[in-house]
């Protein structure tokens, strides 16, 4: 690849959970191990798995992971609109990674993203001046036709930057062929010219019994199959949502081989409604001996050695689902038991004594499950931060996204500055609680806290002493590389990114052949 700067590629998807995030991944690793400079993009991101870069913007946490597969640090310009659900009819809306305010789906597609496709644009420009390649995300379906006025994230942002587009089919749902040729012929002529070709992803088996529908699509679209990605285990790698243990699949294989110590070590995940953060789990899945599963009742864990009550964009509805599965009752004969329950950020929250909340919910004053002696007060600004302290006698890192202030009014500190001067968190018996996302990626702190867990659970359990997650996910990352490498024509993806579609592409009408 020449040198020029501003290259750029749209991967699109047939679907949602097509493949798109890790596909562009893998492009992102692959290149750069080429030596390519490049940074992800996505222009519009719907998740509430988010991440907080070093400048303090809340993005999406799948194109932090992209930008890590990059090996770049990310920045707002790599997700410049982010949503974050809080129903099934209203987003809060995170622009340069700053919130600012909600809006409903209607208000939304009604007028404001059309507003925001110039802010896309710029984004998007800026890191074509920065970087050699830009690999962008869509989001669902670039056929979504109902919203293509409004589009600026598929083929809004591909008409407006002339960006080429790769359509990803994920052929292990079945249908891949006719999704490739309905996704093209429902675009319109101006928009199908950018399509150059598909990726097939998670294929199962001989490909050359795949080659004849391959060539049909040739044949019927004009177009380029530049890929045929096999299907991988443990490749979902910090996923926009979704109920999946990223490393879930390593976890298993760790736990077949004998762990370090005796015992296995069983961690339940309560499924809270509007869960974010999911991810903060991954770390602990990807210990030898430890296995992690999401509950949604009360009889799930009996058995656990750990529950945790995760983040949640909606911490009163937490609260109430908690109550009407029996799972608060559950989880406060577990603290009164002196077995290990971990609350992060909103599932911090839950556990504390009374909530103050006129912003998130607007509910009012609402009593916690008095776990953890601390009171919350929801504040109109949103707390964006990556902190640094220790924990256990160990340095222990995180990130903060979060509206309500605690207020600690007894316990033990959690996390400190080292110094004995509390940073976050509490800890009252084998309850603990902390608004630090990400904190058991720190290793030492992660292996310290099994420990606990483990002695408080009467479990035989010991942490394996070598495990380091940020070498994990560098391999996982890696893996993606190695895909692309390997199973796609990189010198026509090469061609694409610095050339753009090619040029006389068919027109395929709705309805054809």
């Amino acid at each position: 690849m020449s040198r020029r700067r501003g290259g750029g590629l749209l991967v699109a998807g047939t679907t949602s959970d097509a493949g798109k995030s890790v596909v562009t991944a893998g492009i992102c690793r692959w290149l750069v191990r080429q030596g390519v400079k490049v940074a992800p993009f996505k222009g519009q991101n719907m998740s509430l798995n988010s991440f907080v870069t070093r400048e303090g913007a809340e993005i999406g946490r799948a194109q932090a992971m992209q930008a890590q597969a990059a090996r770049v640090e990310p920045t707002a310009l790599m997700n410049p609109v982010l949503l974050k659900p809080g129903s099934d009819r209203s987003s809060q809306v995170v622009l340069m990674g700053k919130p600012v305010g909600e809006l409903s789906a209607r208000g939304y597609h009604g007028g404001r993203q059309e507003a925001l496709l110039g802010t896309v644009v710029e984004c998007l420009e800026e890191l074509r001046g920065t970087y050699e390649a830009v690999i962008c995300e869509g989001a669902g379906s670039p056929a979504e036709i109902n919203l293509r006025r409004t589009d600026i994230v598929n083929m809004g942002i591909a008409r407006a930057a002339r960006l080429p587009v790769l359509v990803v089919g994920d052929i292990d749902r079945g249908g891949v062929f006719a999704s490739f040729f309905g996704t093209t012929a429902l675009l319109s002529a101006e928009d199908q010219a950018l399509v150059a070709g598909y990726i097939v992803n998670k294929f199962r088996g001989d490909v050359s019994l795949l080659e004849p529908g391959i060539e049909m699509l040739r044949g019927l679209t004009g177009r380029h199959t530049y890929g045929i990605l096999p299907y991988a285990h443990g490749l979902g790698i910090d996923e926009e949502d979704g109920l999946r243990v990223s490393l879930r699949g390593a976890v298993r294989e760790s736990v077949v081989a004998p762990p370090v110590g005796e015992d296995i070590l069983r961690v339940a995940v309560c499924a809270v409604p509007l869960m974010s953060n999911f991810t903060d789990v991954d770390a602990l899945a990807a210990e030898p001996g430890v296995v992690v599963r999401f509950v949604d009742r009360a009889e799930e864990l009996v058995d656990a050695d750990l529950v945790i009550v995760p983040g949640t964009r909606g911490t009163v509805g937490a609260l109430e689902w908690l109550r009407e599965r029996g799972l608060a009752e559950a989880l406060k004969r577990r603290a009164a038991e002196g077995r290990p329950v971990l609350g992060i950020c909103g599932g911090f929250q839950v556990l504390g004594e009374h909530i103050e909340d006129e912003v998130e919910s607007r509910a009012g004053s609402v009593e916690g499950l008095g776990l953890l002696p601390v009171r919350i007060r929801f504040a109109v600004g949103k707390t964006l931060a990556r902190p640094v302290g220790e924990a256990l006698g160990e340095r222990v890192e995180g990130y903060e996204i979060h509206h309500g202030v605690a207020e600690v009014l007894g316990g033990d500190p959690f996390i400190s500055d080292g110094d004995g001067h509390s940073l976050d968190g509490c800890r009252a018996g084998a309850v603990w609680g902390t608004h630090w996302h990400g904190s058991l990626e720190s290793d030492g702190f992660r292996r310290a806290f099994l420990r606990e867990v483990a002695r408080a659970a009467g479990r035989r359990f010991v942490p394996a002493p070598d495990t380091s997650f940020g070498a994990l996910r560098e391999e996982q990352l890696d893996r993606l590389g190695d895909l692309v490498e390997e199973h796609a024509d990189t010198d026509a993806l090469l061609r694409l990114i610095e050339s753009g579609a090619p040029s006389g592409l068919p027109f395929i009408a709705p309805g054809a052949p």
